[in-house]
Protein backbone atom coordinates (compact mmCIF):
# COMPACT_ATOMS: atom_id res chain seq x y z
CA UNK A 1 0.00 0.00 0.00
CA UNK A 2 1.24 3.71 -0.24
CA UNK A 3 2.90 4.80 3.00
CA UNK A 4 1.26 7.93 4.07
CA UNK A 5 3.08 10.66 3.31
CA UNK A 6 4.60 13.46 5.77
CA UNK A 7 4.70 16.95 4.01
CA UNK A 8 7.47 17.69 6.48
CA UNK A 9 9.92 14.90 5.59
CA UNK A 10 9.84 15.79 1.53
CA UNK A 11 12.92 16.23 0.51
CA UNK A 12 14.85 18.12 -2.61
CA UNK A 13 14.22 15.26 -4.53
CA UNK A 14 10.28 14.65 -4.36
CA UNK A 15 10.46 18.77 -4.98
CA UNK A 16 12.19 18.51 -8.10
CA UNK A 17 10.14 15.32 -9.58
CA UNK A 18 7.04 16.61 -8.74
CA UNK A 19 7.90 20.30 -10.22
CA UNK A 20 6.40 19.44 -13.65
CA UNK A 21 3.29 18.57 -12.01
CA UNK A 22 3.68 21.45 -9.59
CA UNK A 23 4.04 23.57 -12.74
CA UNK A 24 0.37 22.55 -13.90
CA UNK A 25 -1.41 22.79 -10.65
CA UNK A 26 -0.11 26.33 -10.64
CA UNK A 27 -1.97 26.72 -14.59
CA UNK A 28 -4.84 25.47 -13.34
CA UNK A 29 -5.17 27.27 -10.03
CA UNK A 30 -4.64 30.60 -12.29
CA UNK A 31 -7.06 29.58 -14.95
CA UNK A 32 -9.69 29.13 -12.19
CA UNK A 33 -8.79 32.50 -10.38
CA UNK A 34 -9.08 34.03 -14.35
CA UNK A 35 -13.11 33.20 -14.14
CA UNK A 36 -13.32 35.06 -10.47
CA UNK A 37 -11.52 37.85 -11.23
CA UNK A 38 -12.34 39.44 -14.54
CA UNK A 39 -9.15 41.67 -14.63
CA UNK A 40 -7.31 38.00 -14.88
CA UNK A 41 -8.80 36.88 -17.77
CA UNK A 42 -6.48 38.78 -20.54
CA UNK A 43 -3.83 36.71 -19.07
CA UNK A 44 -5.53 33.01 -19.20
CA UNK A 45 -4.04 32.03 -22.72
CA UNK A 46 -0.74 32.93 -21.02
CA UNK A 47 -0.96 31.02 -18.21
CA UNK A 48 -1.86 27.87 -19.53
CA UNK A 49 0.61 28.18 -22.00
CA UNK A 50 2.92 28.90 -19.57
CA UNK A 51 2.65 26.10 -17.15
CA UNK A 52 2.69 23.89 -19.71
CA UNK A 53 5.75 25.10 -21.32
CA UNK A 54 7.13 25.22 -17.90
CA UNK A 55 6.29 21.68 -17.19
CA UNK A 56 8.33 20.60 -20.79
CA UNK A 57 11.07 22.49 -19.19
CA UNK A 58 11.12 20.69 -15.68
CA UNK A 59 10.52 17.08 -17.80
CA UNK A 60 13.51 17.90 -19.94
CA UNK A 61 15.60 18.29 -17.12
CA UNK A 62 14.35 15.29 -15.26
CA UNK A 63 15.25 13.32 -18.39
CA UNK A 64 18.77 14.67 -18.26
CA UNK A 65 18.75 13.70 -14.60
CA UNK A 66 15.84 11.55 -13.50
CA UNK A 67 14.88 11.76 -9.65
CA UNK A 68 13.98 7.94 -9.24
CA UNK A 69 11.59 7.16 -6.83
CA UNK A 70 9.92 10.01 -5.02
CA UNK A 71 6.81 10.09 -2.48
CA UNK A 72 8.11 7.10 -0.70
CA UNK A 73 8.20 4.80 -3.84
CA UNK A 74 4.47 6.13 -5.29
CA UNK A 75 5.84 7.94 -7.93
CA UNK A 76 9.18 7.40 -10.41
CA UNK A 77 10.46 10.18 -12.31
CA UNK A 78 12.12 8.23 -14.31
CA UNK A 79 13.66 9.52 -18.06
CA UNK A 80 11.03 7.15 -19.95
CA UNK A 81 8.20 8.58 -17.45
CA UNK A 82 9.09 12.33 -17.85
CA UNK A 83 9.69 11.67 -21.81
CA UNK A 84 5.91 10.36 -21.34
CA UNK A 85 4.62 13.48 -19.65
CA UNK A 86 6.75 15.62 -22.08
CA UNK A 87 4.60 14.00 -24.74
CA UNK A 88 1.46 14.82 -23.07
CA UNK A 89 2.16 18.09 -22.08
CA UNK A 90 2.75 19.08 -25.81
CA UNK A 91 -0.31 17.31 -26.80
CA UNK A 92 -2.43 19.55 -24.63
CA UNK A 93 -0.82 22.87 -26.09
CA UNK A 94 -1.57 21.39 -29.91
CA UNK A 95 -5.51 20.85 -29.06
CA UNK A 96 -5.34 24.08 -26.72
CA UNK A 97 -3.89 25.87 -29.87
CA UNK A 98 -6.20 24.49 -32.22
CA UNK A 99 -9.26 25.44 -29.78
CA UNK A 100 -8.89 29.30 -29.80
CA UNK A 101 -11.39 30.15 -32.50
CA UNK A 102 -13.60 26.73 -32.39
CA UNK A 103 -15.46 27.37 -30.01
CA UNK A 104 -18.45 29.75 -30.81
CA UNK A 105 -21.68 29.57 -28.42
CA UNK A 106 -19.44 28.06 -25.86
CA UNK A 107 -16.82 30.87 -25.99
CA UNK A 108 -18.02 32.36 -22.84
CA UNK A 109 -17.10 28.69 -20.77
CA UNK A 110 -13.51 28.82 -22.81
CA UNK A 111 -11.92 29.42 -19.40
CA UNK A 112 -13.35 26.21 -17.91
CA UNK A 113 -12.26 24.56 -20.35
CA UNK A 114 -8.62 25.69 -20.29
CA UNK A 115 -9.26 24.63 -16.71
CA UNK A 116 -10.49 20.83 -17.58
CA UNK A 117 -7.67 20.47 -20.13
CA UNK A 118 -4.75 21.18 -17.29
CA UNK A 119 -6.86 19.03 -15.20
CA UNK A 120 -6.82 16.12 -17.34
CA UNK A 121 -2.74 17.12 -18.62
CA UNK A 122 -2.04 16.44 -14.62
CA UNK A 123 -3.94 13.15 -14.55
CA UNK A 124 -1.53 12.09 -17.70
CA UNK A 125 1.87 13.34 -15.73
CA UNK A 126 0.54 10.88 -12.76
CA UNK A 127 -0.57 8.34 -14.76
CA UNK A 128 3.15 8.21 -17.01
CA UNK A 129 5.17 8.15 -13.22
CA UNK A 130 2.76 6.08 -11.34
CA UNK A 131 4.48 3.28 -9.37
CA UNK A 132 1.63 1.88 -7.55
CA UNK A 133 -2.17 0.84 -8.73
CA UNK A 134 -3.76 3.69 -6.49
CA UNK A 135 -1.52 6.59 -7.32
CA UNK A 136 -2.31 5.46 -11.28
CA UNK A 137 -6.19 5.25 -10.35
CA UNK A 138 -5.90 8.95 -9.07
CA UNK A 139 -4.00 10.29 -12.23
CA UNK A 140 -7.07 7.86 -14.54
CA UNK A 141 -9.60 9.62 -12.68
CA UNK A 142 -7.81 13.09 -12.69
CA UNK A 143 -8.11 12.71 -16.56
CA UNK A 144 -10.83 10.77 -16.83
CA UNK A 145 -13.27 13.07 -15.15
CA UNK A 146 -12.76 16.70 -17.63
CA UNK A 147 -12.34 14.24 -20.09
CA UNK A 148 -16.02 13.57 -19.82
CA UNK A 149 -16.81 16.86 -19.19
CA UNK A 150 -14.76 17.95 -22.36
CA UNK A 151 -16.55 15.83 -24.78
CA UNK A 152 -20.04 16.72 -23.79
CA UNK A 153 -18.50 20.53 -24.29
CA UNK A 154 -21.02 21.34 -26.76
CA UNK A 155 -23.82 21.13 -24.61
CA UNK A 156 -26.32 22.53 -27.60
CA UNK A 157 -25.58 20.20 -29.70
CA UNK A 158 -27.03 16.24 -29.45
CA UNK A 159 -23.93 14.12 -30.60
CA UNK A 160 -21.70 16.01 -28.07
CA UNK A 161 -23.97 15.39 -24.99
CA UNK A 162 -24.08 11.69 -25.98
CA UNK A 163 -20.57 11.66 -26.92
CA UNK A 164 -19.28 12.42 -23.20
CA UNK A 165 -22.42 10.74 -21.96
CA UNK A 166 -21.42 7.27 -23.54
CA UNK A 167 -17.66 7.89 -22.94
CA UNK A 168 -18.23 8.10 -18.98
CA UNK A 169 -20.85 5.20 -18.90
CA UNK A 170 -18.18 2.85 -20.38
CA UNK A 171 -15.18 5.09 -18.59
CA UNK A 172 -16.73 4.12 -15.51
CA UNK A 173 -17.24 0.38 -16.39
CA UNK A 174 -13.48 0.36 -17.25
CA UNK A 175 -12.52 2.23 -13.64
CA UNK A 176 -14.32 -0.25 -12.08
CA UNK A 177 -12.85 -3.01 -13.90
CA UNK A 178 -9.46 -1.49 -12.85
CA UNK A 179 -10.25 -1.08 -9.05
CA UNK A 180 -12.05 -4.93 -8.65
CA UNK A 181 -8.70 -6.20 -10.07
CA UNK A 182 -6.66 -4.15 -7.70
CA UNK A 183 -8.22 -5.37 -5.27
CA UNK A 184 -8.05 -9.24 -6.11
CA UNK A 185 -4.15 -8.38 -6.49
CA UNK A 186 -4.03 -7.09 -3.00
CA UNK A 187 -5.85 -10.38 -1.77
CA UNK A 188 -3.47 -12.40 -3.05
CA UNK A 189 -0.14 -10.46 -2.68
CA UNK A 190 -1.08 -8.01 0.24
CA UNK A 191 0.24 -4.86 -1.99
CA UNK A 192 -0.34 -2.32 -4.45
CA UNK A 193 3.62 -1.58 -5.37
CA UNK A 194 4.10 -2.55 -8.43
CA UNK A 195 7.89 -3.34 -6.93
CA UNK A 196 6.02 -5.45 -4.40
CA UNK A 197 3.71 -7.26 -6.90
CA UNK A 198 6.54 -7.71 -9.20
CA UNK A 199 8.49 -9.57 -5.87
CA UNK A 200 5.07 -11.37 -5.29
CA UNK A 201 3.72 -14.87 -6.61
CA UNK A 202 1.12 -13.74 -9.26
CA UNK A 203 0.35 -17.50 -10.45
CA UNK A 204 -2.61 -18.03 -7.94
CA UNK A 205 -5.96 -17.65 -9.83
CA UNK A 206 -6.66 -14.71 -7.56
CA UNK A 207 -3.87 -12.81 -8.91
CA UNK A 208 -4.15 -13.88 -12.77
CA UNK A 209 -7.83 -12.71 -12.68
CA UNK A 210 -7.13 -9.49 -10.96
CA UNK A 211 -4.35 -8.94 -13.63
CA UNK A 212 -6.37 -9.80 -16.15
CA UNK A 213 -8.88 -6.94 -15.15
CA UNK A 214 -6.51 -4.35 -14.35
CA UNK A 215 -4.82 -5.22 -18.22
CA UNK A 216 -8.59 -5.14 -19.91
CA UNK A 217 -9.29 -1.48 -17.97
CA UNK A 218 -5.86 -0.09 -19.27
CA UNK A 219 -6.92 -1.50 -23.43
CA UNK A 220 -10.07 0.21 -22.97
CA UNK A 221 -8.37 3.56 -22.00
CA UNK A 222 -6.31 2.75 -25.51
CA UNK A 223 -8.75 1.66 -27.39
CA UNK A 224 -7.75 -2.06 -27.82
CA UNK A 225 -9.83 -4.76 -29.66
CA UNK A 226 -12.08 -5.77 -28.53
CA UNK A 227 -12.51 -2.43 -25.95
CA UNK A 228 -12.17 -0.08 -28.93
CA UNK A 229 -16.08 0.30 -29.83
CA UNK A 230 -16.26 3.74 -27.73
CA UNK A 231 -13.75 5.55 -29.82
CA UNK A 232 -15.86 6.08 -33.90
CA UNK A 233 -18.68 8.08 -31.69
CA UNK A 234 -16.88 9.26 -28.97
CA UNK A 235 -14.51 11.09 -31.52
CA UNK A 236 -16.71 12.29 -34.20
CA UNK A 237 -19.49 13.76 -31.30
CA UNK A 238 -16.65 15.63 -29.27
CA UNK A 239 -15.30 18.47 -30.27
CA UNK A 240 -12.29 18.07 -32.56
CA UNK A 241 -9.69 19.52 -30.37
CA UNK A 242 -10.96 17.11 -27.52
CA UNK A 243 -10.71 14.69 -29.78
CA UNK A 244 -6.99 16.06 -30.99
CA UNK A 245 -6.14 15.78 -26.87
CA UNK A 246 -8.04 12.37 -26.58
CA UNK A 247 -6.51 10.78 -29.53
CA UNK A 248 -2.56 11.52 -28.20
CA UNK A 249 -2.34 12.71 -24.67
CA UNK A 250 -4.77 9.61 -23.58
CA UNK A 251 -3.13 7.52 -25.82
CA UNK A 252 0.88 8.11 -24.35
CA UNK A 253 -0.60 7.83 -20.51
CA UNK A 254 -2.05 5.00 -20.87
CA UNK A 255 0.45 3.10 -22.65
CA UNK A 256 2.89 4.94 -20.32
CA UNK A 257 1.63 2.67 -17.62
CA UNK A 258 0.64 -0.34 -19.49
CA UNK A 259 4.38 -1.14 -20.18
CA UNK A 260 5.17 -0.66 -16.36
CA UNK A 261 2.32 -3.33 -15.34
CA UNK A 262 2.97 -5.65 -18.13
CA UNK A 263 4.67 -7.99 -16.23
CA UNK A 264 0.91 -9.08 -14.84
CA UNK A 265 0.03 -11.16 -17.78
CA UNK A 266 0.82 -14.35 -16.73
CA UNK A 267 3.71 -16.39 -18.70
CA UNK A 268 2.78 -17.23 -22.16
CA UNK A 269 0.80 -14.30 -23.18
CA UNK A 270 2.87 -12.67 -25.75
CA UNK A 271 1.25 -14.59 -27.92
CA UNK A 272 -2.31 -13.59 -26.77
CA UNK A 273 -1.34 -10.24 -26.74
CA UNK A 274 0.52 -10.41 -30.40
CA UNK A 275 -3.02 -11.77 -31.49
CA UNK A 276 -4.56 -9.03 -29.90
CA UNK A 277 -2.44 -6.50 -31.32
CA UNK A 278 -2.96 -7.83 -35.17
CA UNK A 279 -6.75 -7.57 -34.39
CA UNK A 280 -7.01 -3.96 -33.02
CA UNK A 281 -4.81 -3.18 -36.32
CA UNK A 282 -6.99 -5.38 -38.76
CA UNK A 283 -10.09 -3.92 -37.25
CA UNK A 284 -9.04 -0.28 -37.08
CA UNK A 285 -7.50 0.01 -40.86
CA UNK A 286 -10.10 -2.25 -42.16
CA UNK A 287 -13.23 -0.24 -40.67
CA UNK A 288 -11.33 3.45 -41.95
CA UNK A 289 -11.39 2.09 -45.46
CA UNK A 290 -15.02 3.06 -45.88
CA UNK A 291 -14.93 6.07 -43.70
CA UNK A 292 -16.41 8.92 -45.80
CA UNK A 293 -16.58 11.50 -42.00
CA UNK A 294 -12.91 12.58 -41.38
CA UNK A 295 -13.07 12.26 -37.46
CA UNK A 296 -14.06 8.89 -37.58
CA UNK A 297 -11.84 7.72 -40.58
CA UNK A 298 -9.24 9.37 -37.68
CA UNK A 299 -10.63 7.44 -34.96
CA UNK A 300 -10.51 4.37 -36.44
CA UNK A 301 -6.87 5.16 -37.84
CA UNK A 302 -6.09 5.76 -34.19
CA UNK A 303 -7.20 2.17 -32.91
CA UNK A 304 -5.31 0.76 -35.57
CA UNK A 305 -1.96 2.94 -34.44
CA UNK A 306 -2.98 1.17 -30.79
CA UNK A 307 -2.78 -2.16 -32.20
CA UNK A 308 0.77 -0.96 -33.09
CA UNK A 309 1.67 0.02 -29.72
CA UNK A 310 0.23 -2.92 -28.25
CA UNK A 311 2.72 -5.14 -30.70
CA UNK A 312 5.30 -3.45 -28.61
CA UNK A 313 3.77 -4.82 -25.13
CA UNK A 314 3.60 -8.21 -27.08
CA UNK A 315 7.40 -7.68 -27.49
CA UNK A 316 8.08 -6.71 -24.11
CA UNK A 317 6.25 -9.88 -22.79
CA UNK A 318 8.10 -12.37 -25.42
CA UNK A 319 11.54 -11.06 -24.55
CA UNK A 320 13.10 -8.43 -26.72
CA UNK A 321 16.79 -9.26 -26.20
CA UNK A 322 17.75 -5.54 -25.88
CA UNK A 323 15.87 -4.81 -22.68
CA UNK A 324 14.38 -1.46 -23.42
CA UNK A 325 14.14 -2.22 -26.94
CA UNK A 326 10.27 -2.06 -26.71
CA UNK A 327 10.18 0.86 -24.51
CA UNK A 328 12.29 3.23 -26.47
CA UNK A 329 10.39 1.74 -29.79
CA UNK A 330 6.94 2.42 -28.30
CA UNK A 331 8.48 6.07 -26.95
CA UNK A 332 9.81 6.90 -30.29
CA UNK A 333 6.55 5.92 -32.16
CA UNK A 334 4.51 7.91 -29.51
CA UNK A 335 7.13 11.11 -30.00
CA UNK A 336 5.93 10.99 -33.88
CA UNK A 337 2.25 10.17 -33.67
CA UNK A 338 1.97 13.06 -31.68
CA UNK A 339 2.92 15.50 -33.77
CA UNK A 340 0.89 13.64 -36.84
CA UNK A 341 -2.14 12.76 -35.24
CA UNK A 342 -2.37 16.27 -33.41
CA UNK A 343 -1.62 18.16 -36.43
CA UNK A 344 -3.92 15.83 -38.76
CA UNK A 345 -7.04 16.33 -36.01
CA UNK A 346 -6.11 19.88 -35.30
CA UNK A 347 -6.36 21.07 -39.07
CA UNK A 348 -9.86 19.27 -39.27
CA UNK A 349 -10.63 21.33 -35.77
CA UNK A 350 -9.28 24.45 -38.14
CA UNK A 351 -11.40 24.08 -40.85
CA UNK A 352 -14.58 22.73 -39.02
CA UNK A 353 -14.31 26.10 -37.33
CA UNK A 354 -14.85 27.47 -40.60
CA UNK A 355 -17.64 25.17 -42.07
CA UNK A 356 -18.61 21.96 -40.89
CA UNK A 357 -19.38 20.12 -44.24
CA UNK A 358 -15.04 20.22 -43.85
CA UNK A 359 -15.67 17.49 -41.73
CA UNK A 360 -16.70 15.25 -44.93
CA UNK A 361 -13.63 13.53 -47.10
CA UNK A 362 -15.33 15.00 -50.06
CA UNK A 363 -15.03 18.93 -48.98
CA UNK A 364 -11.03 18.19 -49.33
CA UNK A 365 -11.92 18.44 -53.40
CA UNK A 366 -9.31 20.89 -54.83
CA UNK A 367 -8.35 22.52 -51.81
CA UNK A 368 -4.81 21.64 -52.97
CA UNK A 369 -5.39 24.27 -55.69
CA UNK A 370 -7.02 26.51 -53.10
CA UNK A 371 -4.96 26.26 -50.17
CA UNK A 372 -1.90 24.68 -50.89
CA UNK A 373 0.29 24.92 -47.65
CA UNK A 374 -2.61 23.85 -45.67
CA UNK A 375 -3.29 20.81 -48.10
CA UNK A 376 0.35 19.99 -48.22
CA UNK A 377 0.90 19.96 -44.38
CA UNK A 378 -2.27 17.43 -44.22
CA UNK A 379 -0.86 15.66 -46.98
CA UNK A 380 2.66 15.26 -45.14
CA UNK A 381 0.45 13.71 -41.75
CA UNK A 382 -1.24 11.21 -44.14
CA UNK A 383 2.07 10.29 -45.53
CA UNK A 384 3.40 9.85 -42.09
CA UNK A 385 0.38 8.12 -40.42
CA UNK A 386 1.07 5.24 -43.24
CA UNK A 387 4.35 4.96 -42.58
CA UNK A 388 6.16 6.29 -45.49
CA UNK A 389 9.89 6.80 -45.33
CA UNK A 390 11.86 10.39 -44.48
CA UNK A 391 8.89 10.49 -41.99
CA UNK A 392 8.61 9.94 -38.06
CA UNK A 393 5.78 7.74 -38.45
CA UNK A 394 8.14 5.48 -40.86
CA UNK A 395 10.88 4.93 -37.83
CA UNK A 396 8.38 4.64 -35.27
CA UNK A 397 6.63 1.72 -37.22
CA UNK A 398 10.06 0.21 -38.13
CA UNK A 399 11.21 0.44 -34.34
CA UNK A 400 8.25 -1.75 -33.03
CA UNK A 401 8.33 -3.93 -35.71
CA UNK A 402 12.02 -4.58 -35.13
CA UNK A 403 11.34 -4.78 -31.81
CA UNK A 404 9.00 -7.84 -32.20
CA UNK A 405 10.97 -9.48 -34.54
CA UNK A 406 14.11 -9.32 -32.29
CA UNK A 407 11.30 -11.13 -29.65
CA UNK A 408 10.56 -13.64 -32.30
CA UNK A 409 6.93 -12.80 -33.24
CA UNK A 410 7.70 -13.31 -36.99
CA UNK A 411 3.67 -13.84 -37.80
CA UNK A 412 2.65 -10.77 -36.26
CA UNK A 413 4.92 -8.69 -37.47
CA UNK A 414 4.42 -9.61 -41.30
CA UNK A 415 0.70 -9.46 -40.59
CA UNK A 416 1.01 -6.13 -39.15
CA UNK A 417 3.81 -4.75 -41.80
CA UNK A 418 0.86 -6.01 -44.29
CA UNK A 419 -1.73 -4.43 -42.34
CA UNK A 420 0.12 -1.51 -42.80
CA UNK A 421 0.00 -1.24 -45.98
CA UNK A 422 -3.82 -1.50 -46.16
CA UNK A 423 -4.04 1.55 -44.55
CA UNK A 424 -2.41 3.17 -47.16
CA UNK A 425 -5.73 2.52 -48.97
CA UNK A 426 -7.50 5.54 -46.91
CA UNK A 427 -4.02 7.44 -46.65
CA UNK A 428 -3.78 7.76 -49.81
CA UNK A 429 -7.35 8.38 -50.77
CA UNK A 430 -7.45 11.66 -48.66
CA UNK A 431 -4.46 13.06 -50.83
CA UNK A 432 -5.63 11.90 -53.71
CA UNK A 433 -8.96 13.88 -52.82
CA UNK A 434 -6.90 17.21 -51.86
CA UNK A 435 -4.78 16.99 -55.24
CA UNK A 436 -5.96 15.42 -57.97
CA UNK A 437 -10.35 16.07 -57.78
CA UNK A 438 -11.75 19.01 -58.84
CA UNK A 439 -13.99 20.75 -56.38
CA UNK A 440 -17.72 20.73 -56.44
CA UNK A 441 -19.48 23.54 -57.53
CA UNK A 442 -20.63 25.62 -54.21
CA UNK A 443 -17.43 23.67 -51.78
CA UNK A 444 -17.28 25.49 -48.62
CA UNK A 445 -14.43 28.08 -48.48
CA UNK A 446 -11.50 27.87 -46.05
CA UNK A 447 -10.53 31.73 -45.08
CA UNK A 448 -8.89 31.03 -41.66
CA UNK A 449 -5.70 32.28 -40.83
CA UNK A 450 -5.61 31.70 -36.76
CA UNK A 451 -1.99 32.25 -35.98
CA UNK A 452 -1.96 29.58 -33.19
CA UNK A 453 -3.26 27.27 -35.59
CA UNK A 454 -0.61 28.22 -38.19
CA UNK A 455 2.63 27.98 -35.63
CA UNK A 456 1.22 25.06 -33.97
CA UNK A 457 1.22 23.15 -38.12
CA UNK A 458 4.34 24.54 -38.74
CA UNK A 459 5.55 22.93 -35.37
CA UNK A 460 4.11 19.61 -36.39
CA UNK A 461 5.28 19.64 -39.47
CA UNK A 462 8.87 20.68 -38.92
CA UNK A 463 8.68 17.70 -36.08
CA UNK A 464 7.32 14.77 -38.57
CA UNK A 465 10.15 15.59 -40.79
CA UNK A 466 12.64 16.11 -38.17
CA UNK A 467 11.66 12.76 -36.23
CA UNK A 468 12.30 11.05 -40.38
CA UNK A 469 15.33 12.69 -41.23
CA UNK A 470 17.08 12.80 -38.25
CA UNK A 471 16.39 10.15 -36.04
CA UNK A 472 20.04 10.01 -34.40
CA UNK A 473 20.01 13.75 -32.66
CA UNK A 474 16.70 12.51 -30.94
CA UNK A 475 17.61 9.34 -29.59
CA UNK A 476 21.01 10.46 -28.41
CA UNK A 477 19.96 12.89 -26.45
CA UNK A 478 16.25 11.78 -25.22
CA UNK A 479 17.07 7.80 -25.47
Amino acid sequence: MIALLDITALDAADLRGAAPMLAVTCGILLALAAEIVPALRPARGLAFLGSLVAAIFLEVQLIAAPAGEIFSGAFGATASASLFGLLCATSAIIAWAYSLRYYKLEAPYKGEHDALILCATLGMLIMCGALDLLTFFVGLELLSVPLYALAAFRRARRDSVEAGLRYFLLGAFAAGLFLFGAALLYASSGTLSLAGLRAASLDAPLALMGGALVISSLFFKVSVFPFHLWVPDVYQGSPTPVTTFMATGTKAAGFAFLFQVAFLMPAGAAALTGALAVATMAVGNLAALVQTDLKRLFAFSAVAHAGTLLLGVAALAAGDPVASGPLDAALYYMGAYIFTAGGAFGLVALMESEDERFLKLDALRGLGRRRPGLAAALSLFMLSLGGFPLTGGFLGKYFIFASALRADLLLFSVLGILLSVVALGYYLRVVMTLWMLPAEEGAPLLESKLLSGRLVTWLCTVMVLALGLAPGWFLERFF
